[in-house]
């Protein structure tokens, strides 16, 4: 698998995270920090959190392929592997066919990309994919540490373990909401899940695991949003979040959706960790 992230990972948009809070992620035991948000190509914020910690990793969640270029992204991924070596995970993805115009044969450009990356001395090992659908998977797999599927459930996550065999990086995001109230819980959830239900690719996935036209109308259905965004006491989001582990994830990285996340990074970190 490469760079050893440990089980538990904390997922945000890149502008969430401080210095501040990645030195107390990295005390809690969190094992990695994912920039969200389509991080730029010159990788300063991932340098940034990897410059005032020690040993927590820090990963892209993703680098979109049309928008920043392989060789400028190569060349940023080796001044930081050259500055902490072992501690960066360059993750790579195509995005939304919503918001990109130039979103042609997503496959292919993603071969492409990941040529040039070889290409610029960028190793499989120092990468990793973003990825729904079973081909991509495989690609994964194949040509980078692995998979990090976005907005799925357990049941996609077994799936894909399925797909890549053993060995192979999975790493899976999960959103969850600190909340005993289910109505509140779903209200927090939901006003982040309804954006997903726009974009085809997400779409398309959450069909082929058993949620109907009729969860994903509107909003969503209170089942999807419970499935894409655990809610509950520390326990029971924790019980969410361990069964991508249980279902062959090696690692997750989670979403915090509550408004204040921090209380909850130190909740879920005295169950988790």
């Amino acid at each position: 698998m490469g760079i050893e992230l440990g089980r538990i990972g904390i997922w945000q948009h890149e502008s969430v995270f401080t210095p501040g809070l990645a030195r107390e992620l990295e005390e809690l035991g969190y094992g990695a920090i994912w920039l969200g948000g389509s991080p730029a190509g010159d990788l300063a914020k991932a340098e940034e959190l990897l410059d005032a910690t020690k040993t927590i990793k820090v990963a892209t969640g993703i680098v979109n392929i049309w928008k920043d270029d392989a060789a400028t992204v190569a060349e940023s991924y080796k001044r930081i592997e050259a500055k902490h070596p072992g501690r960066f995970l360059l993750g790579v993805g195509a995005g939304h066919r919503e918001h990109t115009a130039e979103f042609k044969k997503p496959y292919t450009a993603l071969v492409e990309y990941l040529d040039a990356l070889d290409a610029a001395g960028v190793p499989v090992e120092g990468r990793a994919l973003a990825a729904l659908g079973p081909k991509v998977i495989k690609l994964a797999g194949e040509r980078t540490a692995g998979a990090h599927p976005y907005l799925m459930t357990p049941e996609h996550t077994r799936q894909a373990r399925e797909i890549l065999g053993e060995g192979p990086l999975l790493a899976p995001e999960q959103k969850v909401v600190l909340e005993t109230d289910p109505a509140k819980a779903r209200e927090i959830g939901r006003g982040t899940v309804k954006f997903y239900l726009g974009l085809v690719n997400y779409t398309n996935s959450l069909r082929k695991l058993g949620f109907t036209d009729e969860d994903l109308a509107g909003e969503g259905s209170d089942k999807l949003v419970d499935a894409l965004a655990v809610h509950g006491d520390a326990e029971t989001v924790a019980r969410g979040v361990t069964a991508h582990i249980e279902a062959g994830a090696d690692h997750v990285n989670i979403q915090v959706l509550n408004q204040d996340p921090l209380p909850v990074y130190r909740a879920l970190a005295a169950v988790l960790l």
